[in-house]
């Protein structure tokens, strides 16, 4: 095997703190009373900020997505926790201060025929402006059709927040 002497190999991932998305956990509960408060209190005096939340739930089961200020730490306390979990890629933008931005966001998706699979709104650090969390069919190609028309997207960093 070729080690490639003399060339130059950047050992960061794609998970590196500049990368344009956002991780989604998607978490399995039991569709029973309280077991949302136990999972979200785990939380509670990590400095660790839900940034999001989505519920989509059944008679049996509720799929519960998270998105949080600080993901390494936030996949350890739900792992910790014995949650089966899954870890997903959504894009972050910031919402342009017009009347219908939403409508830019999805047309923008639509011409480049890139499908939306999830969406929901994010909370954002005081001092931000309106953002929206999207799963997409194909992450690469819609940040650079969203970054062309001119949308900010927000990397992990910017959901930090004060302290």
């Amino acid at each position: 095997m070729s080690t490639g002497e003399g060339a130059v190999t950047d050992f960061t991932t794609a998970r590196g703190r500049d990368y344009p998305t956002i991780r989604q956990f998607t978490v399995f509960l039991e569709n029973r009373v309280g077991q949302l408060l136990e999972v979200v209190r785990r939380f509670e005096g990590t400095g660790i900020r839900i940034v999001a939340l989505s519920i989509n739930d059944s008679a049996e089961c509720a799929f519960v997505r998270f998105l949080v200020s600080h993901p390494e730490r936030g996949r350890e306390i739900l792992e910790r926790a014995g949650l089966a979990i899954i870890e997903s890629d959504l894009i972050a933008i910031e919402l342009p201060d017009d009347s219908q931005p939403l409508l830019r966001v999805c047309s923008a998706l639509l011409q480049a025929e890139i499908n939306i699979a999830q969406t929901y709104p994010l909370l954002t650090p005081e001092g931000s402006g309106p953002a929206v969390a999207v799963m997409v069919d194909n992450t690469d190609l819609a940040l650079e059709v969203l970054a062309k028309q001119g949308f900010r997207m927000l990397n992990e960093s910017d959901l930090l927040g004060p302290g």
